[in-house]
């Protein structure tokens, strides 16, 4: 992010308006020069918001629990490519994964926190045991963290994933 060119634009906009001020300390002010000096004041913050606009976020990659009761023999972790998600439990320290879910994914334009509804792919799960049999699975992204809710065995829990 250039940070330069702010500052500039807020050094020129002062001293167009200690150079504006001096000058009507002298003659009278017109109206052209107050809403000149206005004008260049109002036009530093729209140049700075356009700078700092966010990026689209970017949930390719793998992912891997941060909350599990038993993080070095069993965790969930997922992997997402384009517009797809597949999250595996993952067991053994990692020598053995089963598929819980196979989605969709879709990532709003902009924005640091949102959520979305996956669908599922019930090609890939149904023959898979472990996998969840609900039609879709919503996910949140916060604070770079990937969460959805889990039940197993009478038991629900929220996972929580961050990117590897």
């Amino acid at each position: 992010m250039n940070t330069a060119a702010p500052r500039i634009g807020a050094t020129i906009a002062l001293l167009a308006f200690l150079g504006l001020s001096a000058v009507g300390c002298s003659s009278p002010a017109s109206e052209d020069t107050s809403t000149s000096a206005s004008s260049n004041e109002a036009t530093a913050p729209e140049a700075e918001q356009t700078e700092d606009a966010p990026e689209p976020v970017n949930l390719e990659g793998e992912w891997k629990q941060n909350n599990s009761n038993d993080p070095e023999n069993s965790w969930q972790a997922a992997i997402i490519t384009g517009n797809t998600i597949e999250v595996y439990w993952v067991g053994d320290a990692g020598d053995t994964k089963s598929l819980y879910w196979a989605g969709t994914v879709e990532v709003p334009a902009e924005g640091e926190s949102f959520t979305f509804d996956s669908v599922n792919d019930t090609e890939k799960t149904e023959s898979s045991m472990l996998a969840s049999g609900d039609e879709t699975k919503t996910f949140t992204y916060d604070n770079e963290e990937l969460s959805y809710e889990v039940t197993a065995m009478g038991t629900t829990m929220t996972v929580r994933l961050s990117r590897q």
